[in-house]
């Protein structure tokens, strides 16, 4: 039988095991018009996983559902036998309350759950590195982590992208592990600032 054969286990349990340890590292594979660098995005991921599942008779559908301030995705795998298994839900904040923030919150959640469900190992982008201080091979910082700073820049109301150019890095998920804590720091001293100025404004109003 050839390499390009299905091979359909009887179970979605069976093909999950079979097609899983087929999967390979996502390629980089999207062109990064800024540095000319490469980055693995949400088509190489798809490509990484979608032979080995058509293989084993399994595919995946992703489901968005409303969130006021963000993008909350689904993915769930079916099995040629009719069974299904949630794979567990993703929430993204949306970095501007507007299409383009949606979509890039949309489009980065659906990645990475894509990344977390198939277990994917993507690299970390490194092309930038001649325009950043940090070494090629450093890595970023995690998808928790990642939410926790797009969180707290929703909450400030400060601009991603110039956050990011404060920060030397390309965008929120591309910021170097060191300079995590650097991040959070700016961040927390900005909203406690914030809080200091409504309270003293609070405390001004007349009885």
């Amino acid at each position: 039988m050839g390499a390009e054969s299905k091979v359909e286990a009887a179970t979605l349990a069976g093909a999950m095991a079979l097609a899983f340890g087929e999967i390979d590292a996502a390629m980089k594979s999207a062109n990064n018009p800024h540095f000319k660098s490469k980055y693995a995005d949400i088509t190489a991921v798809i490509e990484a996983i979608k032979p080995a599942l058509i293989k084993h008779g399994l595919f995946f559908t992703q489901h968005p559902e409303p969130s006021e301030r963000g993008v909350t995705i689904e993915t769930i795998l079916h099995h040629a036998n009719g069974d299904k298994l949630s794979l567990g839900k993703l929430y993204v904040p949306a970095n501007k309350n507007d299409a383009q923030g949606f979509g890039s919150a949309l489009t980065y959640a659906r990645r990475y759950a894509l990344v977390t469900a198939f277990g994917v190992p993507v690299e970390d982008d490194d092309g930038n590195a001649a325009a950043r201080t940090v070494k090629r091979d450093e890595p970023r910082i995690t998808d928790e982590q990642v939410v926790r700073v797009q969180s707290l820049l929703q909450a400030t109301g400060i601009d991603a992208v110039n956050f990011c150019r404060v920060m030397r890095c390309k965008d929120i998920p591309d910021l170097p592990a060191s300079r995590f804590d650097e991040a959070v720091n700016r961040l927390e001293k900005k909203l406690a600032e914030m809080a200091k100025a409504d309270t003293n404004d609070k405390a001004k109003e007349p009885a």
